[in-house]
């Protein structure tokens, strides 16, 4: 509530960060985290048996990598800041107040990790005038994974910290928050899958990079077949660790996290496809281990794609099944905090927030306020005519029939405990009552829903020139003055 609302209507908030966090997470696991460690080890192995041929593979592989990392990859993860600054600044300043220093921490160690790459890639041609020389640019490569891996092990912390904040709730300390009890189990599960994603990605482009030299082609598979086994070993493990320390009540929450409320009931099929797509996966690297030069290019390239398909997945579930919080047992999934709703309850949410031009319901304005506390409410998670849109569920619950105001109020009144997944409504029964009117309305009349950046900013009043980020308004400092 510090900052004014953004909000694309036809893609929505949560469509938006989608897009752009899963692009970067492929390109962070398979690549940098998983496919550098490929990289050295076939650089060590050309330096071992004085083989070119391994060398100059290992070097047009990582320079897929670098291009890749250093495009695509960096602009999404600033892409990632971008936008979950803008659709939920509430949480953003959070995690920022709890995790100041180790995102200071992972910010210095990314820089690092960006100037490593840059020397690894830029350096490999000189590198290798003398062996010397060569055995620099090798350390050279390990710092590089290692700084890779270091900046993804401190993103989980507060990947997991959103799940489960643990001790923190009471202590409040950074490593009470750090060492959160899901931090762990997600970096073994994210570290396996990133090294399996990583190898068999770098199979891939091996195959199709040596298809001039079929016996070199296959002792190259079989070399990165092998590493990528024992970490899908070590996949399966940590998946049943994971699994095991999510709480009870995101567990309640996977069948619609796999597919949506209205497939909940595919959540069976769709886990059972799950396990097929991993035995699959799982059949081809043996098959590359024991005859890498019988297997199809086409069967490594569903390889691939179906690791990408899990991770997406998995991120989304990961995402989904923490609701309604999005800071658990500390902020819901509407910015708002948990400690924050029996105030806003009482007075109501326009009353405390920052930026609204409507501070006191009446007769005549009572679907301009509702469409406000929509604004304030909804809109993290809902549009009104785009993804996941309000029109939709409603018209799902009543169908063609007249929306009632009075029934819409007393569903969103009690969705909390029908729908565990949604915030309880922050509000009080005036801002209840607005809200169920404007939703009423949307059923002849949709007008397109703009944000802050279209709509621009209300005017200032007393009670946003009395809030402080991070705080609520003291109303008794506004003298009643709400103009």
């Amino acid at each position: 509530m510090d900052f004014p609302i953004f909000h694309i209507d036809f893609i929505g908030n949560r469509m938006l960060i989608a897009v752009d966090a899963i692009l970067h997470v492929i390109i962070n696991h398979a690549l940098a985290v998983g496919a550098l460690p490929i990289i050295v080890l076939l650089e060590l192995i050309g330096i071992r048996s004085k083989d070119l041929r391994w060398d100059n593979l290992a070097y047009r592989l990582l320079k897929i990598i670098f291009i890749i990392t250093t495009t695509v990859g960096a602009l999404t993860g600033v892409g990632i800041w971008f936008s979950a600054s803008l659709i939920n600044p509430a949480a953003i300043g959070s995690l920022i107040r709890v995790f100041f220093w180790g995102w200071f921490t992972e910010w210095v160690v990314f820089v690092t990790e960006v100037s490593l790459i840059m020397a690894y890639f830029l350096r490999w041609h000189s590198a290798s005038k003398s062996p010397e020389a060569k055995l620099k640019h090798l350390r050279l490569g390990i710092f590089l994974a290692a700084f890779s891996w270091i900046t993804m092990a401190i993103i989980v912390a507060i990947l997991g910290f959103m799940m489960d904040p643990g001790n923190w709730m009471t202590k409040r300390t950074l490593l009470s928050g750090l060492f959160n009890p899901m931090y762990f189990p997600q970096l073994g599960l994210r570290t396996t899958l990133a090294m399996v994603m990583g190898s068999m990605t770098m199979i891939c482009l091996t195959y199709l990079f040596t298809r001039h030299d079929l016996a070199f082609r296959a002792m190259v598979l079989r070399t990165i077949s092998t590493w990528s086994s024992a970490w899908l070993a070590g996949l399966i493990i940590a998946s049943i660790w994971y699994y095991q320390v999510i709480p009870q009540h995101m567990l309640a929450n996977i069948p619609v996290a796999f597919a949506t409320q209205e497939y909940a009931s595919w959540n069976g099929r769709l886990k059972l496809i799950l396990i097929v797509g991993l035995l699959y996966v799982s059949r081809v690297l043996w098959l590359s281990v024991k005859n890498p030069g019988k297997v199809h290019g086409a069967k490594y390239l569903v390889s691939v794609l179906l690791l990408f398909a899990m991770l997406g997945q998995f991120e989304r579930v990961r995402e989904f099944i923490r609701k309604p919080f999005i800071i658990g047992q500390y902020m819901y999934a509407n910015g708002i905090r948990v400690e924050d709703y029996p105030l806003l309850q009482r007075d109501g949410i326009l009353q405390h927030a920052t930026y609204a031009s409507i501070r006191e319901i009446t007769a005549d304005n009572q679907v301009s306020a509702g469409r406000e506390v929509f604004e304030q409410a909804c809109t993290r998670c809902h549009t009104v005519n785009g993804v996941n849109s309000i029109r939709g569920q409603l018209k799902n619950m009543y169908g063609e029939k007249p929306w009632q105001s009075e029934a819409i109020a007393a569903y969103v009144e009690n969705m909390h405990g029908a729908r565990y997944f949604m915030p309880p409504f922050p509000g009080n029964k005036a801002e209840l009552d607005a809200l169920s009117v404007y939703l009423s309305s949307l059923q002849k009349r949709a007008a397109a829903f703009n944000g802050a950046q279209t709509n621009g900013i209300p005017k200032p009043d007393k009670i946003s020139a009395s809030t402080f980020y991070g705080t609520l308004p003291n109303l008794a400092n506004t003298h009643g003055d709400l103009q």
